[in-house]
């Protein structure tokens, strides 16, 4: 695989850019329905910004590139980010639109009663387009990491995705999550346009519940006969783990600049032309079948733990760890998120996860993750033999 150098006096190339709608969160003060909430507490989430934060305090540079509202929402947001260690200087003041908020009850995501309030319909940030973000900018980064829930924000997001997936010498590596929200899409024919993002990336991340539910696959050997160009497959199975598929010897990243490979030379394919599976393109043979069992964890709030997943995953490729161990440090930044309240929570030390990606595999089944267990070690047990 070939590596580019960027030269000239372009913008400043950081680890990873991550681009996406994040939105001030307000979250319950207790159980219940909204309608039975009488206060909620203020926070903020994003998919994308989740990741950027949890990997800027992971130990990598990070740009976040958005666009807010002129706003006090909007101020919270990019100072929140910020704070973080994130770059905010490409987040963009929309003085014509407002910042996007939204209600959430405490219960997790997909369970019975769990409600969630968006009020995101002409957003800044639904107004991103190719004319209005700097696309080299960017593209300044190893790692670019997008979302599905971009796509279906607006018909200018989606192009947006298209443009900045689309092959081209010197593209950086690019991480996919699907990230499927029922709720965003009017049909199952337009959910079908993350197939064709998800085939363009370099590294997909997806629950086996949303290749079901999204593209009515059932088993891995199906999806990935759909997803056929992506080096890594990751497909999270919650409690139970997740495996990461590897194709032609997944991806690479250069080691000693900041800049990623050249992009596959395939065409990007359209939904409306190739139905899965993609037609005309076969897939690279698999190289490697990594599963890794998640470790036991008490949970606090079921929410952000994808994006940390994500997260954990992707600081172990920057650093050209193996793949089991990007696995682990990926469940491990998700027991970070799990133990905590609210989107976002400070992943372990370096030093410290490395411990215990480090655990045989005994060791490792016997992992009880509790509130603090980041703490230098704190609540960090064995799980008691029967």
């Amino acid at each position: 695989m070939t590596i580019v150098t960027v030269t000239g006096a372009g913008p400043e190339a950081v680890d990873v850019v991550a681009l996406g709608e994040s939105m001030v969160t307000f979250l319950p003060s207790r159980p219940g329905r909204l309608a039975d909430v009488p206060s909620f507490e203020r926070g903020i989430g994003g998919a994308e910004s989740n990741v950027a934060c949890a990997l800027a305090r992971g130990g990598h540079s990070v740009r976040w590139v958005s666009r807010v509202g002129a706003d006090g929402f909007g101020d919270h947001l990019v100072e929140a980010v910020g704070a973080y260690g994130v770059d905010v200087s490409a987040v963009a003041r929309d003085a014509g639109r407002p910042t996007g908020v939204y209600f959430r009850t405490a219960g997790e995501r997909g369970s019975r009663g769990h409600e969630v309030a968006y009020y995101r319909a002409g957003s800044a940030a639904s107004a991103m387009s190719v004319t209005n973000v700097d696309l080299d900018v960017v593209r300044a980064c190893r790692v670019l990491h997008l979302s599905g829930i971009t796509a279906a924000v607006s018909r200018g997001c989606l192009e947006l995705m298209r443009e900045l997936l689309a092959p081209r010498a010197g593209r950086p590596l690019i991480s996919f999550d699907v990230n499927f929200r029922p709720g965003l899409w009017r049909d199952r024919d337009e959910a079908r346009v993350l197939l064709e993002l998800a085939r363009a990336a370099d590294v997909v991340f997806v629950g086996a519940d949303e290749a079901c539910d999204a593209w009515g696959l059932r088993d891995d050997g199906a999806l990935l006969e759909a997803l056929a160009g992506p080096g890594f497959v990751v497909v999270k199975r919650g409690a139970s783990g997740a495996t990461a598929y590897e194709r032609g010897g997944g991806c690479a990243l250069s080691g000693a600049g900041r800049h990623g490979p050249v992009a596959p030379t395939r065409r990007m394919p359209h939904v409306e032309d190739s139905p899965a599976p993609l037609t005309g393109v076969a897939p690279a043979p698999l190289t490697g079948v990594h599963h890794v069992t998640a470790p036991k964890v008490q949970v606090a709030a079921a929410v952000g733990a994808g994006d940390a997943f994500a997260a954990g995953f992707l600081s172990g490729t920057l650093r050209g760890l193996p793949v089991r161990e990007r696995l682990r440090h990926g469940h491990l930044w998700a027991a970070a998120a799990l133990t905590v309240d609210g989107d976002l929570a400070a992943p372990p030390s370096r030093g410290h996860a490395e411990r215990l990606v480090a655990l045989d595999d005994e060791a490792w089944g016997r992992l009880r993750l509790g509130p603090g267990w980041t703490r230098a070690g704190e609540a960090v047990e064995e799980v008691p033999t029967p």
